[in-house]
């Protein structure tokens, strides 16, 4: 419990009506989750206004409610406090109530289009294999050092981000290294958060839906640096042309990572092959257990990090040439000769980076068959998109189911044959369930062929009318190699 005073230290306020030393037994900003002594914070959510439920979190025992447009009514009892932005008061005010943990542990926020996962999950396998006790805040999954808590969204909501900083200061974590999705940063879901550093790994097509235009979505991401305290470092790619536009106006000190361009961090791929990248790091040949250009920036973005944090550069290069990927990204099972690839891969810029990628490592006539879908109640406009590169880059494609939530799997397989020409069509099946599909590319596929599996990557389930049923597509393609192969 901590006074309500305490409590908005920091947070920008309007006006103030009742007693501000009220006990604070908790914050919400869900009224469902109101009970006595809780301050009720009224956040504007896309989809609903949380001013709409005052009086609900009032009558739940709610005794303070912080907000930005004042209720007609007066409640006794209750103090009301004014802010222009509650969203931020949110984090600020969650900061406060859990002894702002990030000032006491060193948390770091990687944003992009893509690489944002594999980069903090390597940055979190590298810190412990250095030693350290670690945090991650991840769309795969929040871990404490080894204890697995289940991730929700790709960046937590305002308070359980600091509840899980907290209990990683009490477990003795010295950092934390977390997603920052650009929804989280104008959400003001990191409000509150002491940086020590921010990383920038690519902006490409994605969420329009909810930014409306591409430069609100360069925007959001710019946020983020715009934000950094002056002690902190900021670290861009220098070979994505936004990389510089992120430190514009930016108080941190930055560096750069890049393949192309002159970069304070920079590498050579030497092989790029099925069993992993050989690169030239300031003359030194490194060999990796990654795959890919894509992933040749993600370990560049990681060696940057862990140096600016302070660590020795040999050490750093010889614990990362050890470290596994992150789970659903360009993950590899090969059975009977067949190999299978399992990746996140559900943006236009990241479907290509892995198709380009597989490509360039095969040895010769190998057939490659995409299974790939696209999300319901998303951004349509990449429909198109994904299945015209999918039909360039690969000799056989199957459009299949990914998450189609509340839309008709049909409607988003049409949006997507819309970017497919009739030549191409004859390389193409449409497939809606994504079970069947995965075995089609089983059957059709011979010793040495390559089949991608794109759009779901670590997720074991499936969205469909508000309902989630267990879905992997990594054991799915297992089940049916096995069958085929008898291995």
């Amino acid at each position: 419990m901590k006074q309500l005073k305490d409590i908005l230290y920091k947070v920008s306020l309007t006006s103030t009506h009742g007693n501000m030393e009220v006990e604070v037994k908790d914050i919400v900003f869900d009224s469902r989750k109101v009970s006595s002594g809780s301050a009720f914070v009224a956040v504007r959510g896309t989809q609903v206004d949380g001013h709409d439920f005052i009086s609900t979190a009032v009558e739940k025992g709610a005794t303070t409610i912080v907000c930005e447009d004042l209720p007609a009514e007066s409640f006794a009892g209750v103090t009301l406090v004014q802010t222009s932005d509650s969203a931020k008061a949110l984090g600020i005010m969650a900061s406060n109530f859990y002894g702002n943990p990030s000032e006491k542990i060193k948390v770091v926020a990687v944003t992009g289009t893509n690489g944002k996962t594999t980069t903090v999950t390597l940055l979190h396998q590298l810190f412990v294999a250095m030693g350290y006790s670690t945090g991650l805040l991840s769309t795969v999954e929040n871990k404490i050092n080894d204890q697995v808590i289940p991730a929700t969204h790709t960046t937590p909501d305002a308070v359980s981000v600091q509840a899980l900083l907290r209990q990683m200061v009490d477990a003795g974590c010295s950092h934390c290294f977390m997603e920052a999705s650009s929804h989280a940063i104008v959400q003001e879901r990191i409000a509150g958060l002491k940086l020590a550093g921010a990383v920038f790994t690519n902006i490409t097509h994605d969420h329009l839906d909810y930014h409306g235009t591409f430069d609100e979505y360069i925007k959001a991401k710019k946020k983020l640096f715009d934000e950094l305290p002056k002690d902190a470092f900021a670290l861009v790619n220098a070979d994505d042309k936004r990389g510089m536009v992120m430190v514009q106006n930016s108080k941190a000190t930055y560096q750069t990572f890049a393949l192309k361009s002159s970069a304070d961090f920079k590498a050579k791929i030497i092989s790029n092959t099925l069993e992993g990248l050989e690169l030239d790091i300031n003359g030194k040949l490194i060999w990796f257990r990654l795959i890919g250009a894509f992933n040749a920036y993600n370990l560049l973005g990681v060696l940057g990090v862990a140096v600016l944090l302070g660590e020795e550069e040999d050490e750093v290069l010889r614990a990362l040439s050890a470290i596994r990927g992150a789970k659903g990204r360009f993950d590899r099972i090969s059975i009977g000769g067949i190999t299978a690839i399992v990746d996140y891969a559900h943006t236009p810029d990241a479907l290509e980076n892995v198709l380009k990628t597989i490509n360039g490592v095969r040895a010769g006539n190998e057939q490659v068959t995409t299974v790939v879908g696209c999300g319901g109640n998303r951004d349509k406009t990449k429909r198109p998109t994904m299945a015209k590169i999918a039909v360039t880059e690969s000799d056989k494609v199957i459009l299949t189911s990914d998450n189609p939530r509340f839309e008709e799997p049909m409607d988003i397989l049409r949006d997507m044959q819309a970017g497919i020409g009739p030549t191409e069509m004859r390389k193409t099946l449409t497939i809606e369930d994504r079970r069947e599909a995965i075995k089609t590319a089983v059957m059709m596929s011979k010793k040495g062929d390559i089949i991608l599996i794109a759009g779901k990557g670590h997720e074991d389930y499936q969205e469909i009318k508000g309902v989630k049923h267990h879905f992997d597509d990594a054991e799915v393609v297992t089940e049916f190699l096995t069958q085929l192969t008898g291995q």
